[in-house]
């Protein structure tokens, strides 16, 4: 999903399991949409021009994703999330 199109909100069930990863600071393995993979710890979530995002630190540094490019995040704690558009 490129990010040159219009936001498509999350649900909201896969929003507060994101807002519980940044409050435990929990390590996530993200899937992306263009299937892209990221490793790191949920830091924040902030909303920047009307779009959400996920700001997650990883080894090459910190990283601010749109919510609605992640396809999917898993945590032992969590288990598995497979995002939902609204």
């Amino acid at each position: 999903m490129s990010t040159n199109t219009e936001y498509q909100p999350i649900n909201c069930d896969d929003y507060e399991y994101l807002e519980l990863a940044c409050q435990r600071g929990l390590a996530l393995y993200i899937e992306l949409h263009d299937g892209e993979l990221i490793e790191g710890v949920a830091d924040d979530l902030f909303l920047s021009k009307k779009v959400e995002y996920l700001k997650v630190k990883t080894s090459e540094g910190s990283k601010d994703l749109r919510l609605d490019v992640i396809a999917s995040f898993s945590n032992p704690e969590l288990g598995t999330i497979v995002i939902k558009s609204e």
